[in-house]
């Protein structure tokens, strides 16, 4: 399926940006024109078992030669279904003797709070964990000198055991990282790949399981992604892109492929972070930088907070569970709640929906693939709010009445409900699990949600937005001209980024604001050669530094933006104890304030493409860049259906999305149906659509979620 807004570019140049997203049920991809913000926009099924040949059917769809695409940027999920799914690589770690445990022993904390139910699996198996002589204590001083011998007999015995990559890991490498130097040197010389991988490269900071759990992830992840990249670079190759493809982070940012392959688990969650750099964007131009995202996909529900137009960044997230992955990224909370969400009966009688899915295949019931398990989609579409016959993915349409037969026998007979009631339940569960997600990233944060907008994207999203927004008091919600595709055009607008961090641990009074510059600068150095050998098109690079500071005593520390060069520990002191009073309403001034960590973020910025997401109508060959609302009358609509309205069928209208200028209004009830997704627009509830072809749908105030 694709859709194009604007007449095609002359032959022959090779200046097209494309974004992709490959997501659980579907693969998104968005293709710009920057000369003439010609957009094009195509939505293929994501094809799990080589996501490569989705990517590829996907470029075919767009009708684009590969060989004029100057920029290729890509969102993948290769490693977090990965991890997910535990279907990672077999690998092995080599760690200082007598430590090989660290990562079973984790922070004892246990799957479930009450009872001994439940299980904590490492990546790495135990017999996979080999242990060899050597030690650096915290001050970076060797205590041992590494035992060359038992590093070649570990690699050995890897290699005898079937490992596929290697983790090496070591005490205290942060302080003296020699010893991790050293092994991976004669690993690299002894192994026959280059999957390996070292604490101190990918996360030079204390604590051991937090650092040891992200080389474990890189190495468990690194075959998974590299086989993947080498694979989808030798097709795009092969059909004539002549540039290094861009791989999406989970920071915000992207970086080369070639780099991927060496720091695979930085792409971790890297599709739902492009979703939140292109909220953060477009939130901006339309007015409302304070913003809750919801990206609603196929199998996962993705909240993240941005609050003056930028996304909150994380050292604090963990992806599975008990493994905290202490690497920058743009806080995103998970949950297993999207379209083909599958409901069931538990044991218990109650109704449940997710987090399993029926993914892309067989998908749901009404895609007529072979499933027969109610997903929320199905509900959705038992309900009237999706179109049967405009359901995407599905060529012939969908057939209702065996969705509808299907739910009220493996769901409503159960609870004595008929099917509409029992779809309608589905609907409800699914959203209070959603508006759980929303509470727990804003009111659990020290956020209301009463002073933000809902940033409704995914193929999913603008279906639930409005009873979200109900449930929690939210007075806005903003959709953007093309939802479904919005992580897409995240890929497109996002930077390249590289984080660094320095452990330091040292009371700050002890700190020379003369050495702090000194290590922020070569933070900074480092991060603009590599920006440099990535060779991206950038206009700039911004440095951004950061300081993790606690009180002595302390083990949560806070982070704190510092200037460099001139760094003074007194005003950055004074600094610190401002925002903690503020954070915890609290003085403890007169405690000794620690210098645990120094952080460099180093941005290159590509080129600003303002005015996207303005509807082709609004816009010429020499429009500027910027759009000016003009007065429309609201079109009259293409057809109408009943759909269900707080537990009743209602005749509701039904207006094409691409039939929507600037200006126009629509009171709900109504739907609104396009390319990618349908937008519900419940009864008493105004839509209008702004300069930028956004819709700002406004909250009836009091009234009762649909």
């Amino acid at each position: 399926m694709a859709g194009d807004l604007r007449p095609a570019t002359p032959a022959g140049r090779r200046d097209l940006v494309l974004g992709v997203d490959v997501g659980g049920t579907f693969t998104d991809l968005l293709l710009l024109d920057p000369s003439t913000r010609r957009l094009t926009v195509a939505k293929v099924p994501t094809t799990p078992r080589d996501q490569s040949l989705g990517f590829m059917a996907g470029i075919q769809a767009l009708g684009l030669d590969a060989a004029r695409a100057r920029t290729i940027v890509h969102g993948t999920t290769a490693a977090t279904n990965a991890v997910l799914e535990r279907k990672g690589a077999r690998c092995g770690l080599i760690t200082t003797a007598g430590f090989g445990d660290i990562l079973e022993l984790a922070r004892r904390t246990r799957p479930h709070l009450f009872g001994l139910t439940g299980e904590f699996e490492s990546l790495i198996a135990r017999e996979l964990r080999l242990e060899v002589r050597e030690r650096i204590d915290a001050d970076g001083a060797v205590l041992v000198p590494l035992d060359e011998a038992d590093v070649r007999a570990a690699v050995a015995e890897l290699q005898r055991l079937g490992a596929e990559s290697i983790a090496v890991h070591f005490l205290h490498s942060y302080a003296n990282p020699a010893h991790e130097r050293r092994c991976l040197e004669l690993v690299r010389s002894l192994w026959p790949n280059d999957h390996v991988s070292a604490g101190s490269e990918l996360l030079p900071e204390i604590r051991e399981f937090e650092r040891g759990t992200v080389v474990a992830l890189n190495a468990y992840v690194q075959p998974i992604v590299a086989g993947y990249i080498q694979r989808l670079s030798r097709r795009l190759a092969e059909a004539g892109f002549q540039r290094e493809l861009l791989i999406m982070q989970g920071n915000g940012g992207m970086m080369d492929a070639t780099l991927t392959r060496r720091h695979a688990v930085h792409t971790v969650l890297s599709g739902p972070a492009s979703g939140a750099i292109a909220a953060a964007r477009i939130g901006q131009a339309a007015g409302l930088p304070n913003l809750i995202t919801c990206d609603m996909g196929g199998t996962s529900f993705d909240v993240s907070v941005i609050v003056d137009g930028e996304p909150a960044i994380t050292r604090e997230r963990s992806i599975d569970y008990a493994i905290p992955l202490r690497i920058p990224m743009i806080d995103i909370h998970t949950i297993g709640a999207g379209g083909g969400s599958l409901a069931r009966i538990t044991s218990g009688g109650m109704l449940q929906v997710g987090p399993q899915s029926a993914g892309a295949d067989p998908g749901p019931i009404c895609f007529g693939r072979g499933g027969t398990e109610a997903t929320v989609t199905d509900a959705n579409l038992v309900l009237g709010r999706i179109n049967p016959a405009r359901l995407t993915g599905v060529a012939r349409g969908a057939d209702v009445a065996q969705v509808r037969r299907q739910i009220g026998e493996r769901i409503g007979a159960p609870l004595g409900l008929d099917a509409d009631a029992a779809a309608a339940g589905i609907l409800a569960v699914a959203n209070a699990a959603m508006a759980d997600a929303i509470r727990f990233m804003s009111i659990e944060k020290g956020f209301d949600p009463r002073d933000f907008a809902l940033f409704a994207f995914g193929g999913a999203g603008p279906l639930h937005a409005a009873a979200l927004a109900r449930e929690l008091g939210v007075p806005r919600i903003l959709v953007p001209l093309y939802p479904g595709i919005t992580s897409a055009l995240g890929c497109v607008l996002a930077d390249v980024r590289h984080d660094y961090g320095l452990t330091v641990n040292r009371p700050l009074e002890e700190v020379h604001g003369a050495w702090v510059d000194e290590v922020l600068a070569a933070q900074a150095a480092e991060g603009r050669a590599l920006i440099e050998r990535e060779a991206v098109e950038v206009s700039g690079c911004d440095c951004l530094h950061e300081a993790d500071f606690l009180y002595q005593g302390q083990t949560h520390v806070m982070r704190v933006p510092v200037h460099s060069p001139g760094f003074d520990p007194a005003r950055t002191r004074a600094q610190f104890e401002a925002l903690y009073r503020e954070r915890f309403d609290v003085d403890l001034s007169e405690m000794r304030p620690i210098l645990a960590a120094l952080r460099t973020a180093v941005i290159g910025r590509r080129e600003r493409l303002e005015g996207l997401g303005r509807p082709a109508a609004a816009q010429s060959d020499n429009a500027p860049a910027q759009a000016v609302a003009q007065p429309a009358l609201s079109p009259p609509p293409a057809a109408a259906r009943a759909v269900w309205f707080n537990g009743q069928w209602i005749q509701t209208p039904i207006v094409a999305r691409q039939a929507l200028q600037p200006g126009a209004e629509l009171r709900g009830p109504a739907i609104v149906e396009q390319l990618d997704t349908t937008t519900i627009i419940e009864p008493g509830d105004v839509a209008r659509v702004d300069a930028m072809g956004n819709l700002i749908i406004s909250i009836a105030a009091g009234a009762q979620s649909a």
